[in-house]
């Protein structure tokens, strides 16, 4: 996820496209505060709402909220500062991996990372004697506020959520123009920073690059932003961003989602299931290719036969409402993303009230913070593969480790996806519990009582439901 962002000092306003001018009003932008995912979101973007931002800014265009409210200044510097680094810095970071130090000099990165942990006192001679600037990955590992937040715009976005802090010396710019591949807001919390945004040359990029400032024109939107403002802009956007000279330092933090997000992605996730399954339906999947394919080197012959195999495959989605197994994305999804906040005690999750019965009534907690998929498992008796539902769910996610490439695992470094299986059979039953406010056990599509009271059981082992019922 981001690790990137910055360029040169300058005391222009906006020229080119006029930016969207804040004015808050009932907002209290102390966004931790909201319990629902939507409600993050809209004060993230508050006074813009969430329709006009998705249909007009969201993979289109910039948005700039100039909020000259000290209330939301006050709650955005709170965030992070400077100051938090020297305590943080204690738990032991490592240059690169948490933490790195860099300049842009003449249109270059120049990295001043040194090996090892992370001197706090070498951090500040960097900071203040090369003007470098401090690039902190993933500081919601640290910060309270940025976890409640972060969490929750995942839920909201149904994607990793990540961020990262850079702090800037005065007249000085960490990274030369560039583009990313996530979609990006940046929230302004000490000092300010002049930035420069420029049309993309690949829209919706999916991947980072570097782009030289005589090849890139001139700038569609150049501003200063203050603390309380906020900018987002799509990913492909190429920007740079510096400290004006004379003022104090600028932090800021991007909270950025949607890396390797799109339905490229989805499309690549979701098609072998479904060939799978049509080869199972149609024999002419399962003829074999042509003799001596493979040693061809044009393979254009073959192109009309595979544009029929995508007709097919396309017509019988179309027609039967076929349902689409998503199980890679969604299962990196669930067990890479933040766990829940659930206050700050930290207090460790209980199970839902008492143990559920035949008789009880029960409720979905966290739905979410779950997800349901279908996968073929190996059938060791019959040495065949059958289909299973897998319930995952990330209560059990390590915060440390969020977003910085780390897998959670055991002791013996074996890769641990919390959650439950249950035969395919279940999935009726697994559905009535996620779609419904409220249902009855003894209700719930099984075919036996017993199935029933052990599927709610489990559920409630892995404090995923509650049961109601008091007495």
């Amino acid at each position: 996820m981001p690790k990137k962002l910055e360029r040169r000092s300058g005391t222009e306003r906006e020229q080119h496209l006029p930016c969207k001018q804040a004015k808050l009003e009932t907002a209290s932008h102390e966004l931790w505060k909201y319990d629902h995912p939507q409600d993050v979101f809209e004060d993230l973007i508050s006074p813009i709402k969430q329709d006009e931002f998705f249909r007009e800014y969201w993979e289109k265009k910039p948005l700039v909220l100039h909020r000259d409210d000290p209330t939301v200044a006050s709650y955005y510097s709170s965030l992070f500062q400077l100051t938090d680094l020297e305590g943080i810095v204690k738990h032991g970071l490592y240059y690169g991996k948490d933490i790195n130090v860099c300049k842009s000099i003449n249109g270059k990165k120049k990295v001043f990372n040194k090996d090892g942990k992370v001197s706090y006192a070498q951090l500040k001679k960097d900071f203040d004697q090369k003007k470098a600037t401090i690039q902190f990955h993933q500081p919601q590992r640290f910060k309270n506020e940025l976890w409640k937040i972060q969490e929750k715009l995942e839920c909201f976005f149904g994607s990793l959520v990540g961020s990262n802090i850079y702090i800037t010396p005065p007249g000085s710019q960490g990274l030369p123009p560039h583009y990313d591949d996530i979609e990006v807001f940046i929230l302004q919390l000490e000092g300010e920073k002049h930035w420069r945004l420029y049309k993309p040359t690949i829209p919706l990029a999916q991947q980072y690059n570097a782009e030289p400032e005589d090849k890139i024109g001139a700038p569609t939107h150049n501003f200063i932003l203050k603390p309380g403002d906020l900018l987002y802009f799509p990913r492909g956007t190429i920007h740079q961003a510096a400290t004006p000279p004379g003022i104090a330092h600028s932090t800021h933090v991007t909270i950025s989602t949607y890396q390797n997000h799109s339905w490229r992605d989805f499309f690549l996730d979701v098609v072998p299931g479904l060939i799978l399954d049509m080869a199972k339906e149609d024999i002419e999947f399962r003829k074999s290719i042509p003799r001596q394919l493979l040693m061809k080197v044009d393979l254009s012959d073959s192109s009309r036969q595979l544009s029929g195999f995508l007709r097919c495959l396309a017509d019988r989605l179309e027609e039967n409402g076929k349902e689409l197994k998503s199980s890679d994305m969604k299962k990196d999804f669930i067990m890479n993303r933040l766990p829940p906040f659930l206050g700050p005690t930290f207090d460790p999750l209980t199970s839902g009230g008492p143990l559920p019965k035949l008789s009880s009534t029960v409720r979905l907690r966290f739905k979410d913070y779950t997800v349901i998929t279908v996968e073929p498992e190996q059938d060791h008796l019959n040495n065949s593969l059958k289909e299973m539902v897998f319930v995952y769910h990330c209560l059990k996610n390590k915060r440390e480790t969020h977003m910085m490439g780390e897998e959670n695992t055991d002791e013996e470094g074996i890769v641990e996806s919390s959650g439950l299986r249950f035969p395919l059979s279940h999935m009726d039953a697994l559905k009535q519990i996620w779609n419904s406010d409220t249902v009855c056990v003894e209700e719930l599509s099984l075919s036996s009582d017993a199935e029933k009271e052990t599927l709610v059981i489990s559920l409630w082992s892995e404090c995923l439901i509650e049961d109601l019922d008091t007495t």
